[in-house]
């Protein structure tokens, strides 16, 4: 294994633009994640400027917080198998018997959203 791998982009400028795109999706702001983040105003404007990093304690309390995977926060990448914890955590709460009518709303759902006929994609 090369222990010397440089990535062509530095991660942290791409790692960085994400977590603000993915905090001003939740409606948060620098000041607010920094806090809960328990780090310094400064330090939470570099760590998005890519200026920074933050210890992996902090990126899996916000993977976990966001609810988007490490994966995307560090490599933007998503991995089509994973799903959100909210969507896995209503599936399991749901009855057996009603599991079926709830992939099936989905289903329509996602028909809703994607419609062929519409000129583009609904974002939620």
């Amino acid at each position: 294994m090369d222990t010397n791998y440089a990535p062509k982009d530095d991660y942290k400028t791409g790692m960085g633009n994400r977590l603000q795109k993915c905090r001003q999706h939740a409606n948060l702001t620098q000041e607010k994640m920094a806090e809960i983040l328990n780090i310094s105003n400064k330090h939470y404007n570099e760590v998005e400027r890519g200026v920074t990093g933050l210890s992996i304690n902090r990126l899996i309390f916000l993977s976990n917080y966001l609810d988007v995977s490490l994966d995307h926060l560090l490599k933007d990448e998503n991995n089509t198998e994973t799903l959100p914890v909210a969507l896995i955590n209503l599936y399991h709460s749901c009855p057996d018997g009603r599991k079926g009518n709830l992939l099936d709303m989905l289903r329509s759902l996602t028909n809703l959203l994607t419609d062929s006929n519409a000129d583009e994609t609904i974002e939620i």
